[in-house]
């Protein structure tokens, strides 16, 4: 059972990590950062879909978009930097391939290799990639300084991926002033998961009842002090108002049990031998309660406080200087198309930032709720030692 639940969750779990700056086993061995890009013809026999807005009908479909896709024929292929995993590298390069003819050399990576790697290729005067999909982090410290990224603007042909009205909160969520890097699954997080056996949703009304003597040497924490939920829940609890610092102190005289292990931490809770979790990986409690395990997720908007939003892997940026920039044009219209970012949303378990995408693949709870906190963007990054050393002093170093 235990391998049964692991397949699904395993892709989902790194992905979040990635966004908060970590690093998880991917579902399929990532390529190695040395080897070529690789092709995607090989996924065709995956499941794909139709990316019809990427080819609006009749009147709707800008000339220079048609010019766009023509040139773009005639360069053949677009190189993308993508999520480890065979689900992802399916469907972000099938469907493109089965819908444009146009190859896609991908390389997957989980970030932290993709800025080192571009850098030395154009230190040896070699550009050699179109488009980047990542995490946040990888962005906003070292893709944006590096300066290998284009605005996107000029780029965004279709008329429903520029309308405002398309997406979440009424206009693209862009990292950074030059608009160079792009939020595409915005989710709530779960950051607080209970034995139903042991404890109730009820029990907890704010993070602050994780206060009560009750719960004293009775929560499980994933480790805040490496890259992970833990570390993001602990973020979200420093720039919260209403918690901060002070709450996180208060936090560390409970006698936490400090785990670094996504599935030992569910594992403690599930077998029954701590009630509470706090900063888990919520893909993996998920899991493990659709199992059977004993485990949920303590819903998020049950707390006065919320939880945070982050996007995981989901940003997407235009390289510079790119080798296929019709192409690369090309790829980015249709992945922010609503056809692929329903297939995007539903194989990573996010919510699109699309307000026409589905939902229903994922817990309502999932659904961002406006002005929840971010703990991806540049002010999440300005206080991460800030938060190291809240948590060092909580919990010990």
């Amino acid at each position: 059972m235990k391998n049964q639940w692991l397949g699904s969750a395993t892709v989902l779990l790194a992905l979040t990590l990635m966004g908060c700056g970590g690093a998880a086993p991917a579902s399929a061995p990532a390529t190695a950062s040395s080897a070529a890009p690789a092709t995607a013809s090989s996924a065709a026999a995956k499941p794909t879909v139709s990316s019809a807005a990427a080819k609006p009908a009749g009147s709707q479909a800008p000339a220079d978009w048609q010019q766009t896709v023509e040139a773009a024929k005639k360069e053949g292929t677009v190189a993308v930097f993508g999520p480890d995993g065979t689900d992802m590298r399916d469907v972000l390069t099938a469907p493109f391939e089965k819908e444009f003819g146009i190859k896609v050399e991908y390389i997957g990576d989980p970030g932290p290799g993709i800025p080192p790697r571009i850098n030395a290729e154009r230190g040896a005067g070699k550009f050699l990639w179109d488009i980047v999909v990542v995490g946040t982090s990888t962005g906003l410290t070292a893709l944006i300084p590096s300066k290998v990224l284009d605005t996107m603007e000029p780029a965004l042909i279709l008329p429903d991926v520029k309308d405002p009205k398309t997406w979440r909160g009424g206009a693209m969520e862009f990292l950074d002033p030059d608009h160079q890097m792009l939020v595409m699954s915005p989710f709530q997080r779960g950051t607080l998961f209970i034995n139903p056996k042991m404890a109730k949703p009820e029990d907890f009304k704010s993070y602050k009842d994780l206060l009560d003597v009750k719960w004293k040497g009775k929560i499980v924490l994933d480790d805040p002090r490496k890259s992970g939920p833990g570390q993001a829940t602990f973020t979200f609890f420093y720039l919260h108002p209403d918690l901060g610092p002070s709450f996180i102190k208060a936090l560390g005289q409970q006698q936490m049990t400090v785990v670094k292990d996504f599935q030992q931490e569910v594992d403690m809770v599930g077998q029954g031998r701590f009630p509470v979790l706090l900063g888990g990986a919520d893909f993996v409690v998920v899991a493990r309660g659709r199992q059977g395990i004993p485990i949920e997720v303590v819903d998020p908007r049950g707390l006065k406080e919320g939880s945070d939003v982050s996007p995981a892997n989901g940003s997407v940026a235009l390289v510079n200087k790119p080798p296929h920039p019709n192409a690369a044009k090309v790829y980015l219209n249709w992945l922010l198309s609503k056809e692929e970012q329903t297939a995007f949303a539903k194989v990573n378990g996010y919510i699109s930032a699309r307000v026409d995408v589905p939902t229903d693949h994922a817990p309502a709870w999932r659904v961002p709720q406006p002005g929840a906190i971010k703990t991806y963007d540049a002010q999440a990054i300005a206080v991460r030692d800030k938060v190291l050393a809240a948590a060092e002093d909580a919990v010990g170093k």
